[in-house]
């Protein structure tokens, strides 16, 4: 069971309209911020390969998408503290806790700041080039690759801060103050790689090196922005000086306890892609086939992916705050009228896919026969595919925002990991291993997700997941 209600202890408030009011109105209302802040995030994205593949060439593009597959193993993995971060405040939010929300979010921060510096910059460094080998990535790939990856792990930092802002926002309710920070980083983003990547004017010409250089300059730019806000008390979640440096194990161990298993999750589905890489590095043309996934799954799929993110992290938010609040019953509605706005927009996305595919892979300098057949043929499995990850975005979302991180954990294992590896496999050995069977093995794992998902979600078992921090004095 949850604690009641708090009475306000301060001017601090969270939007009541997740709780109170129209469902349909509360969940867009966190919705079309998430989503458009995605959408324009995997813009950049977009941008980065569409000026790799003109300037560089479809090598550039196989090299930040082999790349970004293996940071995100890594950095999903140590940002999944902020689900952890996102379920304790959307409850006390829910609950109109604002002490304990702000104490949570801040030993988060701290833990980031821990993360990166003493781990993932260091060790992600030096194990760039074993990575890449892992991989299967080709040499001519590979020389490309190998000084992103290691800026990319050096300046962590500012997209583990971007990232915890934003999810501990949302789960408070602010879905706007995460948009307006993307946006800014996003513009930043591109204008530091139009003159980075290209040479313009007195810049030098850094090619893919130069993506990595306005990644990272961007995001820590966004992230330093977004705390002073929270310092400023311009955000639902306050930050002040008087804040301890020293840690709050029984927050931290709070963070990790829901959080871990989503990292694990996180790790399970990347390292099954990063398998999957494997796969289409064995091809024999390879290199061709890496450049047809980095673009057509890795970024013209992230318009279908990003945007389902932003309604799974609305979901989630929806679900842990009504379950707060003591109604678990809206908690189910939101999900459900999340997941329809979900399907109307991927199905859109998917229509786009499959009407003008080699309009789309043109737009990245992708005109030679063999890759633009590639790609041509995974958009068209793609199109169909984002409805089913659609639904299962949303329904991981409606499960961790209550608590239950565990089942998306396990779902994911089967799902995003032994079935589609394991058709590779079956097809690899019978020697009938081809672009299309690994476009087919992605579609038969996202479709297993969204199924498993579903089941999960409406037997209810999170109804029962308590959550709760002790208060400051009580330690």
């Amino acid at each position: 069971m949850t604690s009641p209600p708090r009475p306000p202890t301060s001017q601090q408030r969270f939007d009541r309209r997740i709780i109170d009011g129209p469902l349909t109105a509360a969940v867009w209302h966190l919705a079309w911020p998430a989503m458009l802040q995605n959408a324009i995030g995997g813009a950049q994205g977009i941008v980065d390969h569409a000026m790799v593949g003109q300037v560089v060439g479809f090598t550039g593009n196989a090299a930040i998408g082999v790349s970004w597959q293996i940071f995100l193993i890594v950095i999903v993995f140590i940002s999944s503290l902020y689900t952890g971060m996102g379920v304790l405040v959307a409850r006390h939010a829910g609950a109109g806790d604002a002490e304990t929300v702000n104490r949570v979010v801040y030993q988060a921060f701290l833990t980031s700041i821990f993360l990166s510096l003493g781990v993932l910059a260091p060790i992600g460094y030096v194990a760039a080039p074993w990575l890449l080998d892992l991989a299967s990535a080709a040499p001519e790939v590979q020389v490309v690759a190998l000084p992103y990856l290691r800026l990319m792990f050096a300046g962590s930092l500012g997209m583990l801060m971007f990232f915890m802002l934003g999810g501990a926002l949302r789960a408070a309710g602010d879905s706007r103050t995460p948009l307006y920070l993307g946006a800014g980083l996003t513009v930043a983003h591109v204008a530091l790689n139009v003159v980075l990547i290209t040479g313009a004017g007195p810049f030098p010409r850094l090619g893919v090196l130069g993506a990595a250089v306005g990644a990272v300059s961007s995001s820590v730019a966004a992230g330093l922005i977004g705390l002073g806000l929270l310092f400023a008390k311009r955000t639902p979640i306050w930050f002040s000086r008087q804040m301890p440096l020293a840690p709050d194990w029984t927050i931290i161990r709070s963070l990790f306890r829901f959080g871990l298993p989503t990292g694990l999750q996180g790790v399970a589905m990347n390292v099954g892609g990063l398998l999957l890489l494997r796969f289409i590095g064995s091809l024999e043309h390879s290199a061709e086939a890496q450049a047809a996934y980095a673009v057509g799954y890795n970024q013209l799929f992230s318009l279908i992916t990003w945007t389902s993110v932003g309604l799974m992290g609305a979901a989630a938010t929806v679900a842990g705050q009504n379950l707060g609040a003591g109604r678990p019953e809206r908690a189910v509605q939101g999900v459900w009228a999340t997941a329809r706005i979900g399907l109307l927009l991927a199905g859109s996305v998917g229509l786009v896919f499959l009407l003008v595919p080699r309009l789309l892979l043109a737009l990245f300098g992708m005109t030679d026969g063999l890759v633009l057949d590639m790609g041509t043929q995974l958009l068209r499995v793609l199109a169909v595919s984002g409805l089913f990850v659609t639904l299962a975005l949303v329904h991981t979302g409606g499960l961790q925002g209550t608590g239950d991180t565990r089942s998306p954990f396990f779902i994911s294992l089967v799902s995003q990991v032994v079935v589609p590896l394991g058709l590779c496999l079956i097809l690899q050995l019978t020697g009938m291993l081809a672009p299309l069977g690994i476009w087919i093995a992605i579609l038969l794992g996202h479709s297993t997700r969204a199924v498993l998902s579903i089941v999960r979600f409406r037997q209810g078992k999170w109804r029962t997941i308590q959550v709760g921090v002790a208060a400051a004095g009580a330690r």
